[in-house]
């Protein structure tokens, strides 16, 4: 692929550097790694509050000695260098903690989409071998199976539990887990911990380039593929978000966005690097987020759209979030609405739109406004707002390149091609795949998968989704997953599922079904067949019986259904 952002050739250089040679030592090249933001704030701002939580509140020198202890718990529970310790938790101090004492320990955290079925919660744990489970109480019959699974294979799992007294759901803890199983709740744990900072683990690393994280997604078969984050990536993606969105110092952040997404768009590691004061919050419960934004003067948070179409639509929002400031909001995935956005910017609300995927450690795009935005109407500003937009700071480049030519396609808002990105904030790889590695960065770039068009003004906008993934709430939904639960019954002859236009969840998966001959079964009997292989919000929200079109070779027209939606 031919563009102009070719690298330079490496060059050797002339003989006046030579004593430079081995210059290259401890005192002047220290591996990035983003735990070491929390080892700086809490020496420069030790009683700034760092994580307040219903009537939990913590300053950065007790979150920094809470880490270390919980660094301290995972190495006495056994654990080596690179072992997988996996978080499956709502947004609480907890698995912000995680996200340093983790690494601290030498750890790689695998966070889990709480709103994942026991079997993909068995298969993530079983494929990223995990050593230690860290599970929020109301979340562990989901995980009782993995765990149960991990006994019977004969490895040695530890399980943590979370007992948080906020929980709208309290099972009972020794009746989800094996009674062989000698458990650990987090607090107790953490307190068992007698240490001083004389005992504080190192936060220098060996490598910026070993495995940080974890992130499992969607693959195109159905089954999550594993992301592996590095240290450095992660490290520069606090820096690029810090200027481009941008962060001051001593933001008041609500933590809106999971932090098992893509480790909540590393917004835990810029915060902590800004030392700010972070809002956690359990569920998104539009009085409470707008009582909380107000009693702590909340300056920024994030979310997918189907959060903002909650706070928009919600008969408790006020005339103004805030009467002193402007919140600025972080959005992804599908783009609000015109009337979401004008009613969100009118209680003061700043929104910018941002592009990414969990290869790209989240957002590499961004719809930063032009000065001349200002002057826009509130559908045409909705237009500019939703365009995926142009590279943060810490992306090399992105190219929109025609799939046949490998060529970047015309600036002109209509020819569709390929997003290829290339960056420092780019996955090492798919965990135990090295052919799906390999495809991926073929030529040098990353391969979206996404469709889009580059306007005039150089600002990027997806037209499609070329794997035919739903992104419906903000959660990323494989089309082939739901089409083989579907082919499952018996009635079902042929299926295709593609995205449905949803103005509460921006897209949710829509089913054709073609069924056998002389076979009956109704929309509702197949949605619920759906629900025994799936988890809920992966079910179709509409099935349409008839015949499917198809091309020569017999292949499935996905686009022929799509345009039957928007017709």
């Amino acid at each position: 692929m031919t563009t102009n952002n070719q690298s330079q050739p490496t060059i050797a250089l002339p003989a006046m550097y030579d004593s430079l040679q081995s210059s290259k030592n401890a005192a002047n090249f220290v591996p990035l790694t983003p735990i070491s933001f929390l080892s700086r704030t809490a020496d420069v701002y030790p009683e700034i509050t760092s994580l307040i939580y219903e009537e939990q509140q913590y300053t950065w020198r007790e979150t920094q000695q809470r880490c270390q202890q919980m660094a301290h718990a995972l190495q006495g529970l056994g654990t080596k260098a690179h072992d997988t310790v996996s978080i499956l938790a709502f947004n609480t101090p907890e698995i912000f903690e995680a996200h340093f004492f983790v690494p601290l320990a030498g750890c790689v955290i695998n966070t889990i989409n709480t709103r994942l079925d026991p079997a993909t919660i068995t298969y993530i744990l079983d494929f990223a071998e995990t050593k230690v489970l860290i599970v929020d109480r109301q979340l562990l019959p989901q995980a009782t199976d993995a765990i149960e699974t991990q006994i019977a294979k004969g490895n040695n799992i530890h399980v943590v539990v979370i007992d948080d007294p906020h929980a709208t759901e309290k099972p009972d803890i020794a009746a989800n887990l094996p009674s062989t199983l000698a458990w650990h709740e987090y607090n107790q744990l953490l307190n068992a911990q007698e240490i001083t900072t004389a005992d504080y683990l190192p936060y220098q690393i060996a490598d910026e380039l070993q495995p940080l994280a974890i992130n499992f997604t969607s693959g195109t078969s159905g089954l999550p593929k594993g992301v592996v984050y590095h240290h450095r990536g992660s490290y520069l993606m606090t820096m690029g978000t810090i200027a481009g969105w941008p962060v001051p110092k001593h933001p008041v952040y609500m933590y809106t966005v999971p932090l098992f997404h893509c480790n909540g768009w590393g917004h835990a590691w810029t915060m902590t690097a800004m030392a700010a004061t972070i809002v956690c919050v359990r569920a998104i419960i539009p009085e409470k987020i707008f009582t909380l934004m107000q009693q702590h003067k909340v300056s920024h948070f994030g979310g997918a759209p189907i959060v903002l179409n909650m706070l928009a639509n919600s008969p408790e929002c006020p005339e103004r979030v805030r009467e002193d400031a402007t919140v600025y909001c972080m959005t992804a995935g599908a783009p609000p609405p015109a009337s979401v956005l004008a009613k969100m910017e009118g209680m003061g609300f700043d929104i910018m739109h941002v592009y990414g995927l969990t290869e790209s450690y989240g957002h590499i795009l961004q719809g930063t406004p032009q000065q001349e935005w200002s002057e826009f109407d509130i559908d045409t500003l909705a237009e500019y707002k939703s365009r995926q937009g142009v590279r943060f700071p810490m992306t090399d480049a992105v190219a929109v390149i025609d799939p046949e030519t490998e060529q970047p396609v015309a600036h002109d808002g209509e020819t569709i091609g390929e997003i290829a990105i290339r960056s420092n904030t780019m996955m090492s790889g798919y965990l135990k795949d090295q052919q799906a590695t390999t495809e991926a960065f073929e030529g040098g770039w990353f391969r979206s998968g996404d469709l889009a068009v580059i306007h005039p003004d150089g600002y990027v906008q997806v037209k499609d989704r070329a794997k035919d993934i739903i992104i419906s709430g903000g959660e990323n939904i494989s089309s082939v997953e739901i089409e083989n639960a579907l082919y499952k019954h018996a009635a079902v002859g042929e299926a295709a599922v593609v995205a449905m236009k949803d103005e509460k969840w921006g897209e949710t998966p829509c089913a054709f079904v073609e069924l056998k001959p002389n076979a009956e079964v109704s929309e509702s009997e197949l949605i619920e067949h759906c629900l025994t292989y799936l988890a809920r919000f992966k079910k179709p929200s509409k099935v349409i019986f008839g015949p499917l079109p198809k091309t020569a070779t017999g292949k499935i027209q996905k686009y022929e259904l799509r345009n039957r939606l928007k017709d």
